[in-house]
């Protein structure tokens, strides 16, 4: 066997890793510093927000549009200036910039109810969880590949895989 074919899987591995992480593509200079307009509606019934959290990336310019199925809701986010109030079927909206990274939480801010005090939500402001998803993808594959590769034939001139 030549050293190209004993090469060619490890090379085949690095090809996959880098273009799954390529593919995800990682994010600019420019939506990091300037960040995206993000439009999200978050449904309050039952003492439940939906969706129960939110994520955006430092820097975006978030809209919060709060919408009230059952009766007046507030939603308030804390570590923000951000307090909204909605009556059934009239719907409000907050924008702000998301500019502090972190996990911030969602509470209801109008008593409606006796479970009032367990209706909460989270903000999850931090870098897209896309890119950290496509590495540890791409690191379980050079690890599993990189184990199938490290077994040697059990007897010399013996072949792996299915006979």
């Amino acid at each position: 066997m030549t050293r190209f074919h004993r090469l060619l899987p490890y090379v085949a591995l690095a090809t996959l890793a880098v273009a799954g992480v390529s593919l995800v593509g990682l994010p600019s200079e420019e939506a990091r510093s300037e960040g995206v307009a993000r439009s999200v509606r978050v449904e309050a019934s039952t003492f439940a927000f939906t969706p129960a959290t939110i994520e955006v990336d430092p820097g975006d310019r978030v809209t919060i549009e709060l919408a009230s199925a059952d009766v007046v809701h507030g939603l308030h986010i804390e570590g923000y200036d951000v307090n909204l109030t909605a009556d059934p079927g009239q719907p409000t909206s907050a924008t702000f910039t998301a500019d502090r990274p972190g996990t911030y939480r969602i509470r209801c801010s109008v008593p409606c109810g006796p479970l009032h005090p367990f209706m909460s939500g989270r903000l999850r402001v931090g870098p897209p969880s896309t890119f950290w998803r496509a590495i540890a993808l791409a690191f379980i594959a050079v690890a599993v590949g990189g184990t199938a590769l490290w077994r040697k034939p059990t007897r010399p001139g013996a072949r792996l895989g299915p006979s």
